[in-house]
């Protein structure tokens, strides 16, 4: 059992419940957590004096304020302040109590709305970011210039990855707030309870979109994360060091559509509504630098959207808002 104390931001949410349990299973004993109640991250203060009386090794960085669509528009001030002052409390403090090694978590919005397919890493910062999510994009990508900062000036060995769209245990299946595998996952789910002929979805199903298990971006968070130093400094940039995490796969609305209907049983007839928008062609992620460092995903869509769907059966009950 490894003794380095490790310390978890955000091991409530989906990623960092998921980064918990991958190290429980390297054999990491020594896991630090806090809860909302316990440390407000938000708060500098508090923030600075936790890490000087816990004084962890490592940082993964997996506290963050998420939501779709409706969220994002609705409340932007929230997205950029709260994820700013999130990240920068916690990136200072880390680097002003010795902490060496740090893991950021981020997120694909960070490219341009209309970056080239499959997004490369160094398409950052090329082009116009999405307007509906641009501030908690914005937040991000200073999130990713904070770590190159303070190990640019300091030394520090601060590494930031960026996920594609992600699903598993612990996501969130409130009928009008989640993503778009959580949401399927519940309606075709309803559909079957009731015998229902039909579920209705939105758009024509064309557009492609990558989806990651989230327990295979805590096996990448941790295999970046222990990479050695010099081969970390030599698979990236400092002014361009974050790694994209995906499957470097997509499959179409449709597709996944199909599959989640086999998953829960679904024998009706999916209703396309081709008056509702589609939104983004395509968005899918360029791993090959992950590649190049050894890293791939391992969790088949259907085999991860059985283990999505056994997640949610023992656990409907805290979703019936």
């Amino acid at each position: 059992m490894t003794t380095n104390t490790i310390y978890v931001a955000g091991h409530r949410g989906m990623v960092g419940s998921a980064i918990v349990r991958r190290l429980q299973a390297l054999g990491h004993g020594a896991i630090l957590t806090a809860t909302h109640a316990e440390l407000d991250l938000t708060d500098q203060a508090a923030v600075h004096a936790w890490f000087a009386d816990h004084r962890p090794e490592q940082v993964y960085l997996a506290a963050a304020k998420v939501g779709g669509i409706h969220a994002n528009n609705t409340y932007p001030a929230e997205f950029i302040y709260d994820n700013l002052m999130i990240q920068a409390n916690v990136i200072h403090a880390a680097h002003s109590t010795g902490v060496q090694k740090l893991l950021f978590l981020g997120s694909s919005c960070i490219y341009p709305r209309l970056a080239p397919q499959p997004m490369a890493e160094d398409a950052l910062l090329t082009g116009t970011l999405e307007a509906t999510n641009e501030p908690y994009a914005i937040a991000k990508i200073a999130g990713i210039k904070l770590c190159e900062s303070y190990n640019r000036q300091y030394g520090r060995d601060y590494r930031s990855v960026m996920p594609t769209n992600l699903y598993g245990p612990g996501d969130n299946f409130h009928p009008d707030n989640s993503h778009v595998i959580p949401a399927l996952l519940r309606r075709f789910h309803e559909a079957v309870r009731a015998d229902a002929a039909e579920v209705p979805i939105w758009g024509t199903g064309m557009p492609m979109r990558e989806f990651l298990h989230v327990d295979d971006m805590a096996a990448a968070s941790v295999h970046v994360m222990n990479l050695d130093e010099a081969t970390w400094r030599a698979n990236t940039q400092p002014m361009l060091s974050h790694i994209n995490v995906g499957t470097g796969v997509d499959c179409s609305i449709r597709e996944l559509a199909e599959t989640i209907a086999r998953v829960t049983g679904f024998r009706g007839r999916l209703a396309w509504d081709s008056t509702k928008p589609d939104g983004t062609p395509r968005k899918l992620m360029d791993v090959s630098r992950l590649a190049a460092l050894g890293w791939r995903a391992s969790i088949g869509l259907e085999d991860g959207l059985h283990d999505a769907y056994r997640w949610f059966l023992q656990h409907q009950g805290d979703f019936r808002g």
